[in-house]
């Protein structure tokens, strides 16, 4: 007797469809009984991490760290396949790790660290406080947001230190560790992908999980865990370019018949007019795209989705971060650009010449020691500027930047440094992706996350004879943002896509779940 297999079809060939991909096909007996397939919208497997080549160097422009490798299964696989070392130059950002970072201000001014240290110490003390699980928003009333809490504490700080200086000495302290405490914002901005703190919830903060450990970058590209995964899936398996516009699915009705046997329940339609039938589909598309989805216009689900999924969908915030590379022309034997932290001037005291987009930019540094290529990282407003602006006008700004904060160093920065090539990020306005990565907002929580993560149609307990229910997990959800503890993360991602397959794999009683 022949068995009809399943049909499950996965969306998106990233961390997230590629891990449900690898479990789905390897594990003992499910390829007698699933037919699997995986369909991908661009031109390439990897979705949000994106590995490239700059200048010689190997740089990443989407995923770059490995965020603890204690328990990481990102690094756990990295380390197999042999891809933590490699001869050619990589964006290992050991100006992180091995000098120590020189903090400017935008006048040439270079801060003392015993003047830095005290402003960093309560930044981190803070944000320590702000994910601990041992405080809660009783113990700290009238707190919404992290960004308001930080302020809070900063406003603390100054009380306590208020006799220390006087008049002007008072007023340009004051400043500075206004911008000290910015830059340290601006740094946290980047690991959160929201625009502002002020839009980051409170309590929901204490619930995302680190692993232990060193955070790392890897060697040979964080491609090359994705290629890992797809390695063991058969030629034709993922099929690239195939942009999917509409899933019809059956929540609450009988099956279409044709021919005298019953259709899968879920219908895919394809940006070129093609059609393909799945009896499960795994959606792991972005945050972004999923909010775009939802809107009346879209129709990306016919039926539309069930309330709680668009409402979580909906509350739950999604980011631009987006990365500059810039290749310097040669330099001067003897001298690097340095791993700079950078301090911005409030309104009344900024240069003008600096453009808007730059000031809430933290850092510009080589992305390994001696390297002619710097990186600098951008956010919410100024991410989504910065890739409408031409090669031209990207250089200029730095420039700028760069001679402003490096007068004091280097009177002719802006010609010593000169920079003769631009590489950029664009996640933001790419279709595929519209952003980033997910945050928890204010009026959302860890149970949106979850939400995220629950299957259609939902399973419902009722005295109805079962022959007439919707078939079951027509559409699960894998992607970061459906990992309540470890969401905006690319292990985040892995865990849902086998999170993912294993519903599927108990579904079906197959072995090794």
């Amino acid at each position: 007797m022949v068995i009809k297999k399943a049909k499950v079809i996965i969306i998106g060939a990233g961390m997230a469809g590629l891990t449900a991909a690898n479990k789905l096909y390897t594990t003992a007996g499910c390829k007698d009984l699933l037919d699997l397939c995986v369909v991908e919208g661009g031109n390439r497997i990897g979705g949000r991490i994106n590995t490239s080549e700059f200048g010689g160097d190997r740089i990443e422009l989407g995923a770059t760290w490995i965020h603890g490798i204690g328990g990481s299964p990102v690094y756990e696989i990295a380390q197999q396949i042999n891809s933590l070392q490699s001869e050619q130059p990589w964006e290992c950002m050991d100006g992180l790790l091995e000098t120590e970072a020189i903090t400017i201000a935008e006048d040439g001014y270079v801060l003392d660290s015993s003047f830095v240290e005290p402003i960093s110490n309560l930044f981190n003390k803070l944000m320590d406080i702000s994910q601990s699980k041992l405080v809660t928003q009783n113990e700290i009333p009238n707190v919404m947001s992290v960004g308001s809490f930080l302020r809070r504490g900063l406003d603390a700080y100054w009380d306590e230190h208020v006799d220390e200086l006087e008049g002007l000495d008072k007023r340009r302290k004051r400043s500075l560790e206004q911008g000290i405490f910015a830059m340290f914002e601006s740094i946290q901005r980047t690991y959160t992908s929201a625009n502002d703190l002020e839009m980051l919830d409170f309590n929901a903060e204490k619930e995302y999980c680190m692993f232990p450990g060193e955070e790392i970058t890897i060697a040979k590209g964080y491609l090359s865990v994705i290629e890992s995964l797809a390695s063991v899936l058969p030629p034709g398996l993922i099929q690239l370019g195939r942009k999917v516009t509409m899933i019809e699915w059956q929540p609450d009705e009988l099956l279409e018949i044709e021919n005298g046997t019953n259709k899968p329940p879920v219908k895919l339609h394809f940006v070129d007019g093609s059609i393909m039938y799945a009896d499960h589909v795994i959606v792991t598309v972005s945050l972004g795209v999923l909010k775009q989805g939802i809107r009346e216009d879209s129709g990306m689900f016919n039926p539309p989705l069930a309330s709680f999924k668009t409402e979580a969908i909906t509350r739950l915030g999604f980011g631009v971060v987006n990365k500059v590379f810039l290749k310097l022309t040669s330099i001067p034997d003897g001298i690097n650009f340095p791993y700079l932290q950078m301090v911005f001037h409030n309104e009344s005291e900024q240069n003008p010449k600096i453009p808007w987009w730059m000031r809430r930019t933290a850092n510009l540094c080589p992305i390994y020691g001696n390297s002619n290529v710097l990186l600098s990282w951008f956010v919410g407003k100024e991410a989504l500027e910065v890739e409408s602006l031409s090669d031209e006008e990207i250089v200029d700004g730095f420039s700028k930047t760069i001679s402003s904060f490096l007068i004091n160093s280097h009177s002719d920065a802006e010609s010593m440094f000169k920079v003769e090539k631009v590489l950029k990020s664009q996640w933001g306005n790419d279709p595929l992706f519209l952003g980033s990565y997910s945050y928890v907002a204010i009026e959302s929580s860890g149970d949106d996350l979850d939400a995220m993560a629950e299957p259609l149609p939902k399973k419902i307990t009722s005295l109805h004879d079962s022959n007439v229910s919707p078939p079951p997990l027509q559409i699960l959800f894998a992607g970061e943002a459906t990992h309540r503890t470890h969401y905006s993360t690319t292990h985040g991602a892995y865990f849902s896509g086998i999170r993912e397959a294993n519903r599927l794999l108990q579904h079906y009683h197959c072995i090794d779940i």
